[in-house]
């Protein structure tokens, strides 16, 4: 046998005893050790930001947002030519009601008496639009902020002193009272004893304090007793219609014709003239 099949049978034995070792590489493990590889560096990549795979799997489709409507705020404003109605209910500018109209003709009435088109009511069939100039949707912007501050939510600012309190002091406290209750605050004063100060009928001496303010108030509660009698409390506002013609009525009652009057004088001297021209007649005739 020549030198070259026997090394030829050699490494064949080799190779065969060695193909389950780790130590050494055949063709077939080092491609079985590349596809792992492979599919390592892929798991790895499709956690990752830059991986542009496509999932297969479906996703719901996102439901779309629905634009609020012009209404939705509470707000008034135009909708101007975009009308999403084929016909519509609509109100003149006047009040007067032109009853159901094409989306067109609407328009062409708009342009021209040079108006906007405003939603009312879109739950209704067919919806409620009205005619307004520039002018009534700003006035009708101005009433509804109006009642949104009234419906806020009124601050109680608090204030307390002594009885004993200089007057400088306390003209101090009610300038202040004053201030806040023009910011449509409502205000608690608290009147405690103090030394030296009045300590009976502290509700009636609080009274007394309020009534001599510049301005009229309001009474949220009027003054009563707290803390045993050791202290006063009331909470005022700013005064209503009905307080403030309370006010001018008892004005009127409590004022006085001064003395040495002209008119009084007067017809007190024609009723002495009187009187003595009777008793000279009377006189006379004896």
């Amino acid at each position: 046998m020549s030198a070259g099949c026997v090394r030829w049978m050699l490494s064949r034995t080799v190779r065969a005893v060695c193909v389950g070792s780790h130590g050494y590489w055949t063709p077939a493990s080092r491609f079985t050790i590349r596809s792992e590889r492979s599919n390592l560096i892929a798991s790895s990549w499709r956690g990752s930001p830059f991986c542009s795979a496509v999932d297969d799997t479906e996703k719901p489709p996102t439901p779309k947002k629905k634009k609020p409507g012009p209404r939705a705020h509470g707000t008034i404003s135009s909708v101007g030519h975009d009308i999403p109605h084929r016909e519509i209910q609509l109100i003149s500018e006047t009040g007067e009601n032109l009853g159901t109209m094409h989306r067109g003709s609407v328009i062409r009435l708009m342009d021209k008496n040079g108006l906007k088109l405003v939603l009312l009511s879109e739950h209704q069939d067919p919806p409620v639009y009205r005619l307004m100039s520039g002018k009534q949707i700003h006035e009708e912007k101005l009433k509804q902020r109006e009642k949104q501050k009234a419906k806020a939510p009124v601050q109680v600012k608090e204030i307390s002193f002594l009885s004993c309190i200089s007057s400088h002091d306390l003209s101090t406290k009610m300038n202040r009272v004053e201030s806040w209750l023009e910011k449509k605050n409502h205000v608690r004063i608290t009147m405690k004893a103090g030394r030296g100060g009045p300590s009976d009928n502290l509700d009636i001496t609080l009274e007394e304090i309020v009534e001599r303010m510049e301005n009229t108030v309001g009474y949220v509660s009027k003054p009563a007793l707290i803390q045993d009698g050791q202290a006063a409390m009331c909470i005022l506002r700013l005064p209503s219609a009905k307080d403030l013609l309370k006010k001018d009525k008892n004005k009127t009652a409590a004022e006085v014709v001064p003395p040495g009057d002209k008119s009084t004088t007067t017809s007190e001297s024609e009723a002495s003239a009187v009187s003595s021209t009777d008793t000279t007649e009377g006189s006379l005739q004896q």
